[in-house]
């Protein structure tokens, strides 16, 4: 599936009844089999989660659209990153339904195979093979087989080289494909992490402070590889940097102890008096 066709799914095996059966779907979900029937890509509906008597996230609904960017704010510990964790299935809610699509029940996944029905994940340190170049840290991320020796043995196809160098032109890292990876700026490595993400082809990107520890003019470029990406993906922003917030935002939703005080614009967020007094504090 190319990333511009990545939100024309197929309905016709969900339509069909091809997800009734929990075995059936964990065995054959693909990206191209998402039922967006209703346009949403993402349903969390009273997700609650306690740790300890601490409750990081209270009763949360919320649907993302396909090819929506979302960018989600709030002080630490409103629940932004256990929103996420649930959402990948490092952690399960103690009560409430996470769905992909109409008919992906995510709580019923394993993390593999949340990431395999096409949900990535980018935390905010970049987890990339330093002692390997740029194109090879692609590659690695396309090999669909992991053993060492089918790895090193296998050459890549023209359409896989091209999939790398359309990646590569799209993270602004052309110039740096024969770089090792340990030699790339922060802001470098962030964009190479992207883009093995992109290489696996998901959906919906989570991207978890991506631009933390960015020069100004990486922040910028990066604000321009999300605004590319969304209609093609749909990406969910958790982000402190409020200026980078305001060049990619479309739509806000501001967490605070777990639930939600505002939502909208960014316009309207900033000036939301609850939203100035937990969290903007001006």
């Amino acid at each position: 599936m190319k990333p511009a066709e990545a939100i024309r799914f197929d309905n016709s095996r969900a339509q069909a009844g091809g997800w009734d059966q929990p075995a059936t779907y964990r065995r054959s979900v693909t990206a191209g089999e998402l039922d967006l029937t209703h346009g949403a890509i993402l349903y969390l509906e009273d997700i609650t989660v306690s740790f300890d008597g601490f409750v990081a996230l209270n009763k949360l609904s919320r649907t993302i659209d396909a090819g929506e960017l979302r960018c989600v704010i709030g002080p630490n510990g409103a629940g932004k990153t256990t929103m996420m964790d649930v959402i990948t299935g490092k952690t399960r809610p103690d009560a409430g339904t996470v769905f992909f699509g109409q008919r992906i029940d995510l709580t019923k996944l394993s993390e593999a195979e949340i990431a395999h029905a096409g949900i990535g994940r980018k935390f905010q340190k970049p987890t990339i093979f330093e002692q390997q170049t740029v194109f090879e840290n692609l590659e690695l991320a396309m090999k669909a087989d992991k053993r060492v020796r089918t790895t090193l043995l296998a050459r890549l196809a023209a359409d896989e080289r091209d999939r790398i160098a359309e990646t590569l032109a799209k993270v602004r890292l052309a110039d740096a494909s024969d770089r090792t990876a340990g030699l790339l700026s922060h802001g470098q490595k962030q964009w190479l992490e992207i883009g093995m993400l992109l290489m696996q082809e998901p959906l919906l990107l989570l991207l978890d402070e991506p631009v933390a520890g960015m020069s100004d003019e990486e922040t910028e470029r990066t604000a321009e590889l999300f605004q590319s990406l969304a209609g093609q993906r749909s990406l969910v922003v958790v982000e402190h940097d409020m200026a980078f917030i305001e060049k990619i935002a479309r739509k806000v939703t501001v967490l605070h102890e777990g639930s939600v005080i505002a939502e909208g614009p960014m316009g309207e967020v900033q000036n939301d008096p609850r939203v100035i007094e937990v969290y903007l504090g001006r």
